[in-house]
């Protein structure tokens, strides 16, 4: 199915051009930029094109001319050249060197390129960018582009609760860094800032009050990512010979506003067609990183589909008061799947089968303690029980999923944690599970909607499951379902810290 070559782990713009790699052309909004000129900062998730959109930016304020020929921005732009600065965050040595220094070395080789010397030291990395940003102007007598990548990544990468202060204060760093932009306005033709998060817009760009932020705008909701009419248009060989709706189901999804189109994961779907069509976790086996998951974990939020914010919770990051839904959204764990213009309230889902899957089975190790994934004739074997409605079937394939947990942890635990475990089990082989809903009396701990039937589960720890099942009929679970001339089952589970096991499991039938 490999038919073209595929720029997986290429981010230079010329390498890409010149040796014939595929490229989806996103030069229209290059142009829309740079006419308007301006500071913009740009959010996605990580291996999203950021930093292959900063290497195109980079060529055409080169005037590289030839690079372009046969893109949107041919013959629109005129390919003046003009100095640019350009830092990557990614890879200037900010964990061997401290971040101070590693700024001030990036510094350094940008203005080597231009054949100045700055006399500011490292310590001081704002005067270092202001005097280069005035030496390279008076040197050339044009304004001075500044294209930032990964500005977050000296943040995101020590979010974990033992690395925090240093989180905090790379923070401190990068504003004083940031700090002096405002001031050089006049000196300025563009700043174009890319990263994963956006919390650094109520800290680090303090006072870049003009900074403009793409993130959630409809117009640019397609910059990073392929659209659907770019996979037709640059996959079309490759189309004919792939399932397009499995495509879509595994690597579709993603989106920035609620207008905007879907858009599918550049890397997922490029490793896809270089692998020959074989369906696989490869975005989120790149590097998700262990907080978030952990954070899932202590914060004990297992069900992340349909869960809603508001604008400002959406783009929020604050490091001293991390909110974990606006990070599952900013890093790409959730997307925008709806809206409430009146309560200006916006719902998030998994974006796509990828990341659900891997995201719920990555969950699920971390509840249950396991180095290995659940394996899948334990989850077959938990579908293979509800269809034969056996108690018996069901107690012991649990249990099966149950075996890797540590035995302190038994202990240490309520019922909640074993409710976490089942919801994942269900929700990883493709039921629709729902945790916690709400009824007119109280709430059911879960519930099943299937086609043909409605199961209702209560969970106990130490108690018996027929108190469960009790608790399902007084408190009328299930009344809202019986109109829908569905088979109904009450399942009450019981699970026992002292033998470490699910204990029992009554089943029946709620008429």
């Amino acid at each position: 199915m490999a038919v073209q070559k595929y720029p997986i782990g290429h981010q230079d713009f010329k390498k890409i051009i010149s040796e014939d790699y595929l490229y989806v052309d996103k030069t229209r909004f290059v142009q829309k930029l740079v006419e308007k000129g301006g500071y913009y900062l740009l959010s996605r998730p990580r291996r999203f094109g950021k930093s292959l959109f900063i290497s195109t930016l980079d060529y055409l304020f080169q005037g590289e001319k030839e690079l372009f020929k046969g893109l949107y921005v041919e013959d629109k732009w005129d390919f003046e050249t003009y100095p640019v600065i350009r830092i990557s965050f990614s890879d200037i040595g900010y964990r061997t060197k401290g971040l101070l220094h590693a700024i001030g070395n990036a510094l350094e080789m940008n203005a080597s390129k231009y054949d100045i010397i700055l006399m500011s030291t490292s310590s001081a990395i704002d005067d270092m960018l202001k005097e280069l940003i005035h030496k390279l102007h008076q040197k050339y007598e044009k304004q001075v582009v500044i294209l930032i990548d990964e500005y977050d990544k000296p943040i995101i990468d020590y979010l974990d609760k033992d690395q925090l202060y240093k989180a905090i204060e790379n923070r401190g760093i990068m504003k004083s860094f940031y700090s002096i932009l405002k001031d050089a306005d006049a000196y300025l033709k563009l700043v174009f800032i890319t990263g994963v998060s956006k919390f650094s817009q109520v800290s680090i760009f303090v006072d870049l009050n003009n900074l403009f932020d793409l993130t959630l705008r409809e117009d640019f909701n397609e910059m990073c990512g392929i659209s659907q009419l770019e996979l037709e248009q640059y996959f079309a060989e490759e189309m004919k010979m792939s399932d397009t709706e499995k495509i879509k189901q595994w690597y579709n999804g993603y989106r920035w506003d609620i207008k905007g189109a879907t858009v599918y994961n550049p890397f997922s779907l490029l490793n896809f067609f270089s692998n020959n069509g074989k369906f696989s976790n490869f975005w989120y086996t790149t590097g998700t990183p262990t907080f978030l998951v952990e954070m899932c974990r202590d914060q004990k939020l297992y069900e992340l589909e349909n869960t809603e914010l508001s604008f400002v919770e959406l783009s929020s990051f604050n490091i001293e008061n991390l909110q974990l839904l606006p990070v599952m959204f900013q890093t790409g764990y959730l997307t925008i799947s709806g809206y409430d213009e009146q309560l200006d309230i916006y719902s998030l889902d998994y974006p796509n089968v990828e990341v659900k899957s891997a995201y719920t089975q990555g969950l699920l190790q971390m509840y249950s303690y396991s180095r290995e994934p659940i394996v899948s004739k334990s989850l077959s074997g938990l579908v293979k029980a509800l269809r034969a409605k056996s108690p018996d079937d069901l107690k012991y394939m649990l249990n099966d999923c149950f075996v890797h947990i540590p035995y302190d942890l038994w202990q240490k635990d309520n019922e909640h944690f074993y409710h976490a475990i089942v919801h994942l089990l269900f929700s990883l082989i493709g039921i629709n599970i729902q945790s916690e809903v709400h009824t007119h009396r109280k709430r059911a701990d879960a519930m099943m909607v299937l086609d043909e039937c409605v199961y209702c589960f209560e969970f106990k720890l130490d108690k018996s499951a027929q108190e469960a099942i009790r608790q399902i009929r007084d408190r009328d679970y299930v009344v809202r379902y019986q109109s829908q001339d569905k088979s109904i089952y009450a399942i009450g589970v019981n699970f026992s810290s002292e033998r470490k096991e699910v204990e029992e499991i009554a089943w029946e039938v709620v008429d």
